[in-house]
């Protein structure tokens, strides 16, 4: 099952306050982009974000599971969280520091 354009315009929307924040659909998902950084995924309609040291302890207590099969296991965020764009936004803002730039591609 994808993920509905519908929730990627609900998470954008949520997350608007976030600078140079965006999202490309890859096979039928999406990824979040925050800072030329994939921070999260979003499959099947649930949201991932990438596993950090700071987004562990922004997060608390944390459920993981793997966005797709055969994925390592990444922070999945529970829907009803998604509605407080602050705190939203905080983990964003806290998981970035940790995660490293793409390679350029040759």
């Amino acid at each position: 099952m994808a993920t509905k354009k519908e929730t990627m315009d609900y998470l954008l929307g949520q997350l608007q306050e976030l600078e140079k924040v965006r999202y490309l659909k890859m096979f039928g998902e999406y990824g979040i982009y925050f800072q030329e950084k994939m921070i999260a995924l979003v499959c099947d309609d649930q949201l991932y974000i990438k596993p950090t040291k700071a987004g562990k302890e922004y997060l608390g207590e944390v459920e993981e599971a793997p966005p797709y099969p055969g994925a390592k296991n990444w922070f999945l965020v529970p829907e009803e969280d998604w509605e407080d764009a602050v705190w939203l936004g905080g983990l964003i803002r806290a998981t970035t520091p940790e995660v490293p730039l793409p390679k350029k591609r040759k």
